[in-house]
């Protein structure tokens, strides 16, 4: 993704036709971070709209000494963890489980996960429960820590920490099913 100064300049003037290049330019940069956190395309596309309509309100904020695509990559997480939480009622799609420990015991899917193509991994993600996908999205693929992630979901350190090893656990269970030789290994 290659975005040009004088585009941006472009956009933050009103011009509409920079406006829609831009959206192009970023279309499936932005679709594969949606797609990742929602259940579905049609889902992913309605928050890749309101996402990059806050990136055109906000353009005027961008420092153009720094990277665009990471500026636009935390625009985008931030606007899907906000969709998240208007969707979640308040105690069913999280358990409040405190003082949960990581161990090295979790640390044998990481090797699995390498052995398999990316699409499969994102379907085996989508079919974990919401918050327990968003979590794992956040700190394997995205790079938040716990404590950042308890931050913008509203949970504690520990509940984040038990969605990831959740995660974890049935994505397991997942690779299993699918019999690759590398999870007889593992047991």
């Amino acid at each position: 993704m290659n975005i040009q100064p004088q585009l941006i300049k472009d956009c933050i003037d009103g011009k509409r036709r920079a406006e829609y290049e831009l959206y192009k330019v970023s279309f499936s940069y932005l679709m594969s971070i949606c797609v990742r956190y929602t259940r579905n395309r049609e889902r992913a596309e309605e928050v890749l709209n309101m996402g990059f309509l806050k990136i055109l309100t906000h353009l005027k904020s961008y420092n153009a000494d720094a990277p665009f695509k990471p500026w636009i990559r935390k625009i985008m997480i931030n606007t899907l963890i906000n969709e998240y939480k208007k969707e979640k009622t308040h105690h069913e799609n999280i358990l409040y489980v405190e003082d949960y420990y990581e161990t090295d015991k979790y640390a044998e899917i990481n090797t699995a996960i390498e052995k398999i193509d990316a699409d499969q991994i994102y379907s085996f993600i989508a079919k974990l429960p919401p918050a327990s996908s968003q979590v794992f999205n956040l700190y394997f693929i995205d790079g938040y820590k716990h404590r950042e992630i308890a931050e913008m979901l509203g949970i504690t350190e520990g509940t984040s920490k038990w969605h990831l090893n959740s995660a974890r656990e049935q994505l397991k269970i997942m690779l299993r099913e699918i019999d690759l030789p590398i999870i007889k290994h593992l047991e």
